[in-house]
């Protein structure tokens, strides 16, 4: 158990950058297609998000899909311009399980070299749009290697319905040979036998700020390892359009909560010690 009296573990804070309308659990309502069409909310939200982070002088990690990049250069430059990390979350929020990998390979290669020309700085780090690599896809983790990227955070070791490798490790690994690309899974805290979402997403907005407080501690504390939170701007924005003509799960998933996100996101900032993920995970000084 790590001591209760060291100082407090620097945590590593992502955001994924895509809008309401490119999550996966719309894809087989809203197609990439109609994307240009949709009321795009990216802008307002991250100005926010920046702003937010700013006022509490935190550095954090920006997995920005090509799509957005695209569209919205400026999200990207103030990205870099507020000393943030910037890095890839694809091009068009397509599962890496769904793609062959001669397209996973053309997908991740377009979008590291897009945010690269926009931001002006290296991307070495990736995440799997809905972690979307797991025991059935890891030769994707091969192709982020020989793509140039350096690290993955795209492996969630949970049992969910849309994805999850329950038996990854929970902790910062290397997932096919010493010395090669590291894998950094968003965390989990191991109770009752199991692994248990506890850093972001919608579990943050359904559960009550305490019990993610809690858990996150409990993972500082008696694992001595740094968390990995992870949410998206449209979290943020409990006045986006609504979707007609999806499932009550998916509606409850997508909507739950969302007017609380930004408290909870303040009182998180104020909690906990953050930092961007390249620098918690010192992977940019041990590929020196």
């Amino acid at each position: 158990m790590a001591d209760l009296q060291s100082p407090p573990i620097r945590n590593a804070m992502s955001i994924d950058v895509e809008d309401y309308f490119q999550v996966s659990a719309f894809a087989p309502h809203i197609s990439p297609a109609r994307w240009d069409e949709m009321p795009c909310r990216v802008e307002r939200n991250m100005e926010r998000i920046l702003a937010m982070l700013a006022e509490a002088d935190v550095q954090a990690t920006f997995f920005v899909l090509g799509w957005i990049a695209e569209r919205y250069p400026q999200v990207v430059r103030d990205i870099v311009a507020g000393g943030h990390e910037l890095a890839s979350h694809g091009c068009n929020h397509l599962r890496a399980s769904e793609q062959t990998p001669e397209n996973f390979m053309d997908d991740i290669t377009r979008s590291k070299q897009l945010l690269e020309d926009l931001g002006g700085v290296e991307v070495i780090g990736y995440r799997a749009p809905s972690f979307s690599i797991g025991a059935g896809n890891l030769w994707a983790l091969d192709s982020l290697q020989q793509a140039g990227y350096r690290y993955s955070s795209s492996i969630y070791p949970i049992q969910h319905d849309h994805y999850g490798m329950p038996d990854a490790p929970r902790f910062k690994f290397h997932p096919r040979e010493p010395g090669g690309l590291i894998e950094l899974p968003v965390t989990t805290a191991h109770l009752f036998g199991r692994n248990l979402p506890s850093s972001g997403g919608g579990y943050f907005r359904l559960l009550p700020y305490a019990v993610s407080r809690w858990l996150m501690r409990r993972v500082n504390r008696v694992d001595g390892q740094p968390c990995i939170f992870y949410c998206h701007p449209w979290e943020f924005d409990p006045d986006q359009p609504r979707q007609p003509d999806i499932s009550l799960k998916t509606r409850f998933r997508h909507y739950v909560n969302l007017h609380r996100t930004e408290p909870r996101f303040r009182a998180l900032l104020r909690d906990f010690d953050w930092g961007r993920m390249d620098e918690v995970f010192q992977i940019r000084e041990q590929a020196a």
